[in-house]
């Protein structure tokens, strides 16, 4: 579904019949002035196949037999790579395009880009089959930690964090915790310097022009976070990377390598 409150209304317009898996009915996590927050359309009924607490994937399996259903999925995402990315620009796109060339198979990916996690998803669907991890609402710090958690809980399995530089200040103490039980983490840090989500919720939220005082409340210069220097003194091993071939080269060597990284993507 799509992330914004009134993409998802639009997305289930029409929707007479709605059956939860494993999850709760679609609300907005913002109270937006004159938006909705339930989104699904009037007089759609709403069914619970499993509750978050059960065992969703026996659930489907169960209903299938019942039905008679095809054993294979109708749709199967063709696997593919795109071509690693180089020269020219360097931003949340091209990065995209790298971590689909470059993402290890098996991998367990925590992801916490926000405004640009939306680039990298259509560059990685054709990867080798990996786990997403994605927020689960308007949340903001989650990524690292989930990181951490994730990595404790495989061991054998490589973990790809996926940060905004504004949620990572929220909980990047993680950061010792993976330097400390040397934890098999490489976390990109998308460093635009700004919480940039949290500008585009001004927007909606119908703030209008805010002023200069309200925009540098959501500003990370002045002076700028350096996450190297952050990560070395938390115990993690760091490079920056303000080029294509930079952080290609960065990402590689860290997804072969053991033991917490961390990547500053100076976008």
């Amino acid at each position: 579904m799509p992330y914004f409150a009134e993409d998802m209304v639009e997305f289930l317009k029409g929707t007479e019949q709605l059956i939860l898996v494993g999850t709760k009915p679609p609300v907005s996590f913002f109270a937006y002035p004159g938006k909705p927050g339930w989104l699904t359309p009037d007089g759609c009924e709403t069914l619970i196949l499993a509750t978050a607490q059960q065992d969703g994937v026996h659930a489907l399996e169960a209903l299938a037999s019942e039905l008679n259903a095809p054993a294979a999925p109708a749709l199967v995402q063709q696997a593919a790579r795109p071509t690693l990315p180089t020269g020219g620009q360097f931003n949340a796109h091209t990065i995209g395009a790298a971590l689909g060339a470059l993402m290890p198979e098996n991998a367990i990916v925590s992801d916490e880009a926000a405004t640009s996690g939306f680039a990298c998803y259509a560059p990685t669907a054709g990867v080798a089959p990996v786990d997403w991890l994605g927020l689960t609402g308007g949340s903001i710090g989650q990524g690292v930690p989930l990181a951490a958690g994730a990595a404790v809980a495989c061991p054998d399995r490589k973990v790809v964090c996926l940060s905004g530089d504004g949620g990572g200040m929220y909980t990047l103490q993680a950061l010792w915790t993976m330097a400390r039980e040397k934890l098999d983490v490489v976390t990109v840090v998308f460093s635009n310097r700004k919480y940039l989500i949290l500008q585009v919720e001004l927007m909606r939220v119908g703030a209008g022009n805010p002023g200069r005082r309200a925009l540098d409340l959501l500003d990370l210069s002045n002076p700028d976070l350096n996450w190297v220097q952050l990560a070395n003194g938390m115990g993690v091993e760091a490079s920056r990377a303000t080029t294509q071939e930079e952080f290609n080269h960065q990402f590689a060597a860290a997804a072969k390598a053991r033991g917490p990284h961390l990547i500053e993507a100076v976008i």
